[in-house]
């Protein structure tokens, strides 16, 4: 480690690198998100299936494990700066490109390359303030670039929807890259060289494979990676496939009306802080159950008629989700003894992997149903993460803080 003092709050550096990681969370969060709510334009367009159309999302998210699964891994050879400068830039041209694809399986192979690029923010960005910022202000700045992941996550979702309700998807998906360009460029404006950083060395395969083994024997962590898998993966169905029941009948919502239901997503951050507290208060177990029951009566909700009462089960499917998610991500580093980033690595590896597998098979449900039928596909999937959830009673202690992960 070096000897150099660490950047702390009110300085003009640490400014900067807050914002700077604000902007590369809000970026790579709204580009990896932002054809959600074009699910049903590329049904009308490519004349493909509702599930097909959900793989523009889960080949991204499906890239996206993959690669902060290998990014945990290698970029410790490389600049941090640099690293996260490439996956942004990359990643907002790809969306361009995706834009303006003729056809079907060039948007998918432009989406899959833009998972795959999009790695080097997630994987690398909590590394270089963990190096980079004190100590004591680190949950702060930390607390920036999480809010900027949310943020751009429902902005994302938010915008495009909008935009291409008075244009067309494909200008909405070209300003989306524009504003990743200017992101990223702003970004590379603000964020320091990294010049605090530990001096880190490449490991070798080998070590690598044995920090990933041993995380998978530890007592617990298995659970959490599949309860991550499990929890997001119903909250892209859910999402997915709302969209066309919406704008069928009796609704007839536009694609304007529809995107802004992306908004309840601002309840994320609220239901992480409180589910922190709560955790340290009575129980991981107790939190992570109550997250799941709170999903679970949210899609339960979502099988009444009346538009209100839809909207507030997707505000509790909203929260339960939130509330699982950064119990069980900062569980994961409470549970690895050693090599935390690997634990992590595999972590978001199962949960953008639950993203593309439980997505793209509620897809499949939907179009051999109706939506009581994905919402009986959903809500399976809770009650085996509550069964999960009861199997860690055992090696998941009280107390001990969390720590709010990347939103989706």
């Amino acid at each position: 480690m070096t000897s150099v003092t660490r950047v702390t709050r009110h300085t003009d550096e640490y400014r900067r690198i807050s914002v700077a990681l604000f902007l590369a969370g809000f970026s790579a969060f709204s580009l990896v998100y932002c054809v959600q709510p074009l699910l049903g334009q590329f049904t009308r367009e490519f004349h493909v299936s509702a599930a097909q159309s959900a793989l523009s999302m889960s080949v991204s998210t499906a890239a996206l494990a993959l690669s902060i699964f290998l990014m945990s891994a290698v970029s410790e050879a490389f600049s941090r700066k640099r690293v996260m400068l490439v996956s942004l830039f990359g990643a907002a041209l790809l969306n361009l490109l995706a834009a303006v694809a003729p056809g079907w399986p060039l948007l998918l192979l432009c989406r899959a390359a833009e998972g795959l690029v999009l790695g080097g923010v997630p994987a690398v960005a909590m590394a270089y303030l963990a190096e980079e910022i004190d100590p004591k202000d680190l949950g702060a700045a930390m607390g920036l670039y999480v809010g900027g992941t949310a943020f751009g996550g429902m902005t994302g979702r938010v915008c495009i929807g909008l935009l291409s309700e008075f244009t067309s998807w494909r200008v909405a998906m070209a300003v989306m890259a524009g504003l990743g360009l200017l992101a990223a460029w702003g970004f590379g404006q603000l964020l320091p060289a990294p010049r605090h950083s530990m001096q880190r060395r490449a490991s070798g395969l080998s070590e690598h494979l044995s920090a990933w083994r041993t995380h998978l024997r530890t007592p617990g962590l298995s659970i959490l990676f599949a309860l991550g898998f499990l929890n997001l993966g119903v909250l892209v169905a859910v999402f997915n496939y709302l969209g066309f029941r919406l704008s069928a009948a009796p609704y007839h919502l536009s694609m304007a009306a529809i995107s802004m239901i992306f908004v309840v997503y601002l309840l994320g951050s609220l239901a992480s802080f409180v589910a922190g507290k709560f955790a340290d208060l009575f129980g991981r177990v107790p939190v992570l159950l109550s997250g799941l029951g709170v999903s679970l009566g949210g899609v339960t909700f979502t099988l009444g008629q009346p538009l209100a009462v839809i909207l507030v089960g997707m505000m509790l499917v909203t929260v339960g989700f939130f509330v699982t998610h950064s119990v069980a991500s900062s569980s994961v580093g409470h549970l690895a003894r050693r090599a935390k980033g690997h634990a992590s690595a595999l972590y978001l590896l199962a949960y953008y992997a639950g993203s593309s597998v439980v997505g793209l098979a509620g897809g499949w449900v939907w179009g051999a149903g109706n939506w009581t039928l994905l919402i009986g596909f959903c809500a399976g999937v809770l009650l085996l993460g509550v069964l999960l959830v009861l199997r860690l009673r055992a090696v998941v202690p009280r107390g001990t803080s969390t720590a709010t992960a990347s939103a989706p």
